[in-house]
C-alpha cells in the first residue's frame, strides 16, 4: 500500500504569541488564530492534495515557555475544527435554502406555464403571445437560485469543509532558536566579589 504523500508548511515568527490572536481573552491555547497566520496557512493547504498529511513547521526567533509549545498543536487543531463544523453548518443550511427555493421555484414555474396556457387559449394575437413568452420567461427565471445552487454554489463550500478538516488533523513542529555555541558565556563573579557586593 503506497504511504501517503507529506507536506510541510513553513511559517516564521518573531514569538508564539504571533501566532494566536492578541485580541482574544480567552486562555492561550484557547484563542483563536492570528487572522494573518490563518490565512497564510490555509493559502498554502489550497493548493496542496487533500488525500495527504499535513505539517506545519513554526520557526520562532525567541524561545517559548515549554507549557505554552506543549498545547500549540491543540490549539490549531482544535480551532481548524470548529472552522470546520461552522463550513459543515453553511453547507446544511445552503442545502435546505436549495431545496426550499426549488419548491418555491417549481411551483412558480407550473403556475406560469398554467397561466401562458390558458391565455393562448382564451385569446389570439401578439399581445397573447407576448404575455404567454413572458410567462414562460418569468417561470424560468424563477428556477435561477435553485440551479445556481445545486450547479455552482455546494461545491466551493464542500471543498472549504474538507480542506479544514485536513487542517483538523495537522501536525504542528515548533522549531526554536539554539543558542550560540560559538559565543562564550560570560565568566562567573569571583568569590569575594560576590560578597562584597552582597555585604
Amino acid at each position: 500500500m503506497e504511504k501517503a504523500q507529506k507536506t510541510t508548511i513553513m511559517l516564521r515568527l518573531r514569538e508564539l504569541a504571533q501566532l494566536f490572536n492578541s485580541m482574544d481573552p480567552s486562555p492561550f491555547v484557547e484563542r483563536d488564530l492570528d487572522a494573518d497566520a490563518e490565512e497564510y496557512i490555509v493559502s498554502w493547504a489550497r493548493e496542496l492534495p487533500t488525500d495527504g498529511d499535513l505539517e506545519l513547521v513554526i520557526q520562532l526567533s525567541l524561545p517559548a515557555p515549554a507549557n505554552r509549545i506543549a498545547g500549540v498543536e491543540d490549539a490549531v487543531r482544535r480551532y481548524f475544527a470548529s472552522r470546520a463544523a461552522i463550513k459543515r453548518l453553511e453547507f446544511g443550511q445552503l442545502m435546505r435554502r436549495g431545496r426550499l427555493s426549488l419548491a418555491v421555484g417549481l411551483v412558480f414555474l407550473a403556475a406560469c406555464l398554467f397561466l401562458g396556457q390558458l391565455v393562448s387559449r382564451t385569446g389570439a394575437g401578439s399581445a397573447a403571445y407576448i404575455i404567454k413568452e413572458g410567462l414562460t420567461i418569468a417561470g424560468w427565471v424563477a428556477m435561477w437560485r435553485p440551479l445556481e445552487i445545486y450547479l455552482y454554489d455546494w461545491w466551493p463550500l464542500l471543498e472549504e469543509r474538507r480542506r479544514l478538516d485536513l487542517l483538523a488533523r495537522i501536525k504542528v513542529r515548533i522549531v526554536i532558536p539554539q543558542p550560540d555555541a560559538s559565543r562564550p558565556a560570560p565568566a562567573a563573579e569571583p568569590a569575594e566579589e560576590i560578597h562584597k557586593l552582597a555585604a
